[in-house]
């Protein structure tokens, strides 16, 4: 079910109304569980038995982390069920068809596992709160109270099947999500954030992320063949944006739907394109991944605690196994350890310096070429996000050489991607310089303006309807 149709709005304004009834205020839990099971049986309903299975495979497992005395078993034991989740039904196609043969036994019945929606995200969720009950990080209130397994796992599954963060997150921490979990009051909602978020959300997906689509489509093999090297810079940047505003406006939607229902998910995106270093970036792009593998996987490893070598190679070995968790394909593993190179070469040659490229008395000129920098880099990186065969990102950077001069340099046809690329770069330009004069006194001040303005695009100027990019994750 898409967040950007008419059976999703009639999906949560429905749930809103049955959820604030006075006379259901003390079963609000389960008509959250509820609609978080029509939601994710509208695709396929087999797969809703998975997603409850998993669910209550983690209650009884971090259960047993916290109450038992056999709390490393118990703890061992979901973690490992969750990977083997994940790596049954996402990495089942791609481990036959490199080590097996598909056309019979195992290697046939893998490659005909279904994929399903959001299995990264919620298995990730498992491991989150196995590993948080074990280390004693749960919720103060609910570990010095023992409740009854049935209580905690009505609460493990809302915390796994929430629906407005189950297909892509944010991943929430379980701490936080288990203690807001309690009765709402409809009077407490913050209409104000809601309105906003899902304003922005909505924009950035149908608005930008919906019309860049159409435009960016001509990056796909053979296609790009064709065109001149300014075009495919430009679907390159416009790939860019369109990736920032279709998962940063899905994380906003998601936000402001569990405000409606008083939950606050943590904010999943930060103005990533004003990022002048690699470093900054992922503390910017998709937060609560990357604090994940920050506290699950990096430190786990020994982060940056047993010297420079060792960090280096924890930093390119989270990055890698970031990647993967992205997609079934070896080119989400060439992208993580792209990204983990460029992590690994920025800390030995800049360490925490915040700009990279320093122009002696230019800060500010530096600065600005840091921010393009990483920006140029990360952009070329989304190659293997839309041509997930390595051979064609490839074939399409030879392209971009080769083909100057011998076709039009710019497509004038591809020309409207500046125009769906412009939000992006105001909305980032905005929070940049939102300390200035001119910004509090001529632009903030009149913000319902914009909003209007984006309210009115979303009703007249929406792209196509289409599937969110991280669906597929």
């Amino acid at each position: 079910m898409l967040f950007n149709s008419w059976v999703f709005v009639g999906l949560v304004i429905a749930t809103a109304i049955v959820y604030y009834l006075p006379f259901l205020k003390r079963r609000q839990l389960y008509v959250l569980l509820i609609a978080s099971f029509l939601f994710y049986a509208y695709d396929n309903l087999s797969l809703l038995l998975l997603l409850i299975a998993s669910g209550m495979v983690n209650a009884m497992a971090s259960y047993g982390a916290m109450y038992d005395r056999r709390s490393r078993l118990f703890a061992t034991s979901g973690v490992v069920v969750n990977l083997c989740l994940l790596a049954l039904f996402k990495y089942g196609g791609l481990l036959s068809a490199t080590f097996l043969d598909m056309s019979s036994g195992v290697g046939k019945v893998l490659c005909t596992l279904p994929l399903p929606l959001g299995i990264s995200f919620y298995t990730f969720s498992g491991i989150s709160l196995v590993v948080d009950a074990y280390r004693g990080k749960f919720d103060a209130a609910s570990q010095s109270i023992r409740p009854s397994f049935w209580a905690h796992s009505k609460k493990t599954l809302l915390y796994i099947c929430f629906f407005p963060k189950l297909l892509a997150g944010p991943i929430a921490k379980s701490k936080e999500f288990f203690s807001d979990i309690a009765d709402k009051q409809f009077r407490d909602i913050c209409w104000p954030f809601v309105f906003k978020s899902l304003v922005v959300g909505y924009f950035l997906k149908m608005v930008v992320a919906d019309n860049l689509k159409d435009f960016t489509f001509w990056m796909a093999y053979p296609y790009f063949e064709l065109r001149g090297t300014g075009s495919l810079l430009l679907m390159v940047f416009g790939y860019s944006f369109q990736m920032f505003a279709d998962f940063a406006g899905y994380s906003l939607i998601a936000i402001g739907i569990a405000a409606i229902f008083g939950y606050r998910l943590p904010t999943n995106f930060h103005f990533p394109y004003i990022a002048s270093s690699f470093r900054e970036f992922w503390k910017r792009w998709h937060i609560t991944l990357s604090q994940f593998l920050m506290e699950y996987l990096y430190i786990s490893l020994g982060g940056n605690r047993k010297g420079k070598a060792r960090t280096y190679v924890n930093l390119l070995l989270t990055m890698m196994l970031g990647g993967l968790w992205h997609g079934a394909a070896w080119s989400y593993l060439v992208w993580g350890t792209y990204h983990g190179l460029c992590l690994v070469v920025e800390r030995a040659i800049c360490g925490r310096r915040e700009n990279c490229i320093a122009l002696g008395r230019w800060r500010s000129v530096s600065h600005w070429v840091s921010i393009a920098f990483v920006f140029v880099l990360v952009s070329f990186g989304w190659l293997l996000f839309m041509l997930p065969n390595f051979s064609e990102a490839a074939l399409y950077m030879q392209c971009i050489f080769t083909n100057y001069g011998s076709v039009i340099f710019i497509d004038p046809k591809l020309l409207p991607i500046i125009i769906y690329a412009t939000p992006v770069v105001v909305y980032h330009l905005l929070y940049y310089y939102r300390n200035r004069v001119w910004v509090q006194k001529y632009v903030l001040r009149f913000n319902y303006i914009f909003y209007g303005i984006m309210l009115f695009l979303i009703l007249t100027n929406s792209g196509s309807a289409n599937s969110f990019v991280y669906f597929q994750f």
